[in-house]
C-alpha cells in the first residue's frame, strides 16, 4: 500500500511539474504579443485625437492633420474585397463540402492551399499585372481584387470545414420532405454553419486589414480624399509605411497614432469572431 501511495505522490508531483511548465511556455509565447501591444499603445495613444481621426494629412511643415483619408481608404478596400470574395469562397467552400471526391474538387482543394501559402506580395505584383499595367493607372479596385485573392483561402477552409461537421441527417430529413436541394443548403445548412462561416470571413478581414505589400502595387495610395475606385486610395498600412520611411519626428509619431488604429481594427475583428464562435455555437 506504501508504494502505491508513493507511486501515486510521483505522478501528480510531474503532474504539476508538467502542468507549470505549459503554463510558463504559454506564457512566454503571449510576451512578444504583450510587448509589442504595449509599445504601440504607449506611442500611439498620445497621437489619437479628434483631428487626427478626422482631418486629411497636411503638407510638410504644417502642424496637425490627421489619417482619416487612410481610415476611408481602408474600409472602402475591405468593402470591395469582402463583397468579391465571399460569395465566391462560401459557394467554393460548400462545393468542396459536398463534392469531396473527384479530379476537379482535388484540384480546386490544391488550389486553396497554394493560394494560403501565397506570399503577400506575389499576390500584389499579379494583381498590378492583370489590373494596373493595361489600364496603366492604380486603383482601388486592383487593392480590392488583391486583398479579395488573400481572402479566399481561409473563407473556403472556413466554409467547407464548418459544413463538414454538420449532422448528415439534417440534410436526408429536409430532402426527404421535399425540399429541393439549393433550398436545402441555402435554408437548412447555411443557418445552420452560419458561426463558423461568419468566424472565417472576420478571420480573413482581420489578416488582409493590415497587409501592405500588396497595396503598394495596386492601390499605392493618395494623400487626399477619394471616393473614385478608379483611382488610387490611401489605407492605413500604406500611411504607416509612407510615416515611418520619412525623416520627420512628427510623421513618425502619426506612424505610431495610425498603428495603434490599425492594431485596435485588427484585434476589433479577432474578438468579434471569438463572440460569434462562441454565442451561435451549435450543439448536436
Amino acid at each position: 500500500m506504501r508504494m502505491r501511495g508513493d507511486h501515486a505522490t510521483a505522478r501528480m508531483i510531474k503532474d504539476r511539474a508538467f502542468r507549470g511548465m505549459v503554463v510558463l511556455l504559454a506564457c512566454f509565447s503571449m510576451l512578444p504579443l504583450l510587448l509589442i501591444l504595449y509599445f504601440i499603445t504607449r506611442n500611439g495613444i498620445a497621437v489619437i485625437n479628434w483631428e487626427f481621426l478626422t482631418q486629411l494629412p497636411r503638407p510638410i511643415g504644417e502642424d496637425g492633420g490627421g489619417v482619416f483619408n487612410a481610415v476611408a481608404g481602408t474600409a472602402v478596400l475591405i468593402a470591395l474585397s469582402s463583397i468579391l470574395s465571399i460569395p465566391f469562397g462560401i459557394t467554393t467552400g460548400i462545393y468542396l463540402s459536398e463534392k469531396s471526391e473527384g479530379k476537379i474538387a482535388h484540384v480546386v482543394r490544391l488550389c486553396v492551399v497554394v493560394l494560403q501559402g501565397t506570399p503577400s506580395i506575389v499576390i500584389g505584383i499579379v494583381a498590378y499585372i492583370w489590373i494596373v499595367a493595361p489600364f496603366r493607372s492604380f486603383s482601388a479596385i486592383s487593392g480590392g481584387i488583391a486583398l479579395s485573392i488573400m481572402m479566399l483561402p481561409v473563407i473556403i477552409k472556413a466554409t467547407e470545414e464548418t459544413l463538414k461537421l454538420m449532422p448528415y441527417h439534417l440534410k436526408e430529413a429536409s430532402l426527404a420532405l421535399g425540399v429541393p436541394y439549393y433550398k436545402t443548403i441555402l435554408k437548412v445548412i447555411l443557418p445552420t454553419g452560419i458561426s463558423g462561416i461568419l468566424t472565417g470571413i472576420l478571420l480573413s478581414l482581420a489578416r488582409i486589414t493590415g497587409e501592405t505589400a500588396p497595396l503598394l502595387f495596386t492601390a499605392f495610395g493618395n494623400q487626399f480624399m477619394n471616393w473614385n475606385l478608379f483611382k488610387p486610395i490611401d489605407s492605413l498600412p500604406y500611411r504607416i509605411f509612407y510615416y515611418a520611411m520619412s525623416p520627420y519626428p512628427e510623421w513618425h509619431a502619426f506612424a505610431w497614432g495610425a498603428s495603434f488604429i490599425l492594431v485596435a481594427v485588427v484585434l476589433g475583428f479577432n474578438l468579434i469572431a471569438k463572440g460569434v464562435a462562441a454565442k451561435w455555437k451549435v450543439q448536436f
